[in-house]
């Protein structure tokens, strides 16, 4: 296979899997076990690409955040995603600089896969004996923050998923709204990680020797497939619960664990 059909077959699973609760660095892990290991300035990359088309499908919610804020209600969701934001990044950065998470490696990942799994399961259908709530409280904005770097620490786990269904628990249990919020928060979350992390890259010189056909092939791909599916799932949610996607990464993760002592 060509390194240009592999960069953009890599920038289509990032967007497929950036947003879905199925963790899209486990995906990567698994699609590179067999496409080839790329640099980290390119999985930066295409990550923002993924994080860039879910700016472009919210672009009127977040228009509508920016230009309200003298709306009480508006500028109090502000805050709580502020909050949150800020959570993540004062709780967060410490633990990256502690070095404090699993190595990507593909045994710990098959093992979030389907723990990640079951716990989808459990919490939905806990949540799903609370009075349907849209309104997101700070106890729900400090938890989802939380949700994030925990999800950070564990490859695998899936950041949407874990803030997702941590928030349906704590009381926002209507499916959409927590999404919804996840995402948002998911903005300036993964926009500020990329930022970090290519800013590591140029201070220890590892963007040299990087091929710009690949890595713009992969993002226009992330961008556009993340677009999509993101699109999508905000649909879906409104009417389906997250089942499907808890037993398939049950699935991935148990044939995973039983394929590895083979390979």
């Amino acid at each position: 296979m060509s390194d240009l059909l592999s960069a953009l077959l890599l920038g289509i699973l990032e967007g497929l899997t950036e947003f879905l609760p199925v963790s899209s660095t486990g995906h990567l892990l698994i699609a590179e076990h067999w496409l080839g290991r790329r640099s980290d300035f390119f999985n930066i990359v295409i990550q923002a690409g993924a994080i860039l088309a879910t700016t472009l499908v919210l672009r009127k919610r977040l228009w509508f955040m920016a230009t309200h804020l003298h709306e009480r209600d508006n500028r109090d969701y502000v805050a709580k995603l502020a909050v949150a934001f800020l959570v993540t990044a004062l709780v967060g950065l410490p633990v990256r600089m502690a070095g404090w998470e699993l190595p990507e490696t593909l045994v710990p990942v098959a093992w979030a896969l389907v723990i990640g799994g079951v716990w989808m399961i459990l919490a939905e259908s806990w949540a799903s004996h609370l009075p349907p709530r849209d309104e997101v409280t700070w106890k729900v904005a400090i938890a989802v923050g939380l949700a994030q770097v925990v999800a950070g620490v564990f490859p695998g786990t899936s950041r949407s998923a874990s803030a997702i269904f941590i928030a349906m628990l704590l009381g926002l249990s209507r499916r959409s709204a927590a999404a919804e919020f996840v995402f948002l928060v998911g903005i300036p979350t993964m926009f500020a990680a990329s930022g970090y992390a290519f800013l590591e890259l140029v201070r220890h010189g590892g963007i040299g020797h990087e091929n710009w056909l690949d890595v713009g092939v992969a993002f226009a791909a992330a961008v556009v497939t993340g677009f999509a599916v993101v699109k999508w799932l905000l649909g879906y949610i409104k009417t389906h619960r997250f089942t499907a996607f808890a037993i398939y990464r049950i699935v991935l993760g148990v044939a995973l664990l039983l394929w590895l002592p083979a390979a």
